[in-house]
């Protein structure tokens, strides 16, 4: 096989965007170089690579198998570069974080303060729920991921870097929100507004309700924070949701946390790679800040 480095770069963009006029964007090529360029690679491989369904590219197996082998090149590559960048007494190239949707509320700002030490250092955030990030985590497509609930069935690399306590709250003006003692059967008649199955949050909730034997009246099912806060100041039930969701804070956006006998639920963050994966050296200066600074944002 002959295929060039630009090319499997091209065809690991086709892979990630799931279209030919994206990765030819993400390359800086015309569409019609990046169609002949994917020919070619085709051709040299010899088997069909991927098809075009509806406009949208789909992976063969072997065009599966070619954008791991291709990801790893590029990945060592760039670790190449960063390690002799250090040499040099440099510290810049590109990091990839994948995070899942709660983590949104302290990740960014501990970003910044990253990027305000190291400007020369890009980075690629990707903010999806459980699933999402487990997939990416599946195929090795970022260097670190953070989440509550790693998956149990992959080899692991695992450091707990803060506290993800799960609080139970309600609308201000429910008359639950003034008591200050409260058991979990007082719950029982009311309706839970909870987050969607998969969700870390929801699986830790499952969990512990399950460990103490209480069946929640579920109301609602939702996708996001957002939208459960809303829900929940609108009066339309009572959640458990993460407390970074709320800032930290006893009364947000209309809603307050009650004091529930069993709560809050102990989680945690975690930021974790594949075992084995070799850090990045921008990786290890990420780790090492995260570590650093985590605990400031710590609730």
């Amino acid at each position: 096989m002959n295929i060039t480095f630009r090319q499997l770069r091209l065809f690991l963009a086709l892979a990630d965007t799931g279209s030919v006029s994206r990765a030819a964007r993400e390359c800086h090529v015309t569409q019609p170089t990046a169609s002949m360029q994917l020919k070619e690679v085709s051709e040299s491989v010899g088997v069909p690579l991927y098809e075009v369904i509806s406009r949208r590219v789909h992976l063969t197996d072997a065009g599966r198998d070619l954008a791991r082998t291709a990801r790893s090149i590029a990945d060592d590559w760039a670790a190449f570069e960063q390690r002799i960048d250090a040499t040099k007494g440099l510290t810049r190239g590109q990091l990839r974080v994948a995070v899942v949707s709660t983590a949104k509320y302290f990740v960014p700002r501990l970003l910044g303060t990253f990027c305000a030490q190291y400007p020369e250092i890009d980075i690629a955030l990707e903010v999806l729920n459980r699933d999402g990030v487990v997939q990416r985590l599946r195929d090795n497509q970022d260097d670190l991921y953070i989440m509550s609930m790693p998956p149990t069935d992959i080899d692991l690399e695992d450091q707990v870097v803060m506290p993800n306590p799960l609080v139970v709250i309600a609308a201000n003006a429910h008359p639950l929100a003034r008591r200050r003692k409260l058991e979990l059967a007082d719950l029982s008649p009311l309706r839970f507004i909870l987050r969607e199955r998969g969700s870390g949050t929801r699986m830790a909730v499952d969990a512990h309700f399950k460990r103490l034997r209480f069946k929640p009246n579920l109301g609602l099912e939702l996708g996001s924070n957002e939208a459960i806060k809303e829900a929940v100041a609108g009066n339309l039930g009572v959640s458990v949701i993460s407390s970074h969701a709320l800032h930290g804070l006893a009364h947000e956006h209309g809603v307050s946390v009650l004091q529930v006998a069993g709560f809050p639920i102990e989680s945690n963050w975690h930021v974790v790679r594949q075992k084995g994966k070799q850090a990045s050296p921008v990786a290890k200066v990420f780790m090492e800040h995260l570590l650093a600074q985590s605990g400031k944002w710590a609730r």
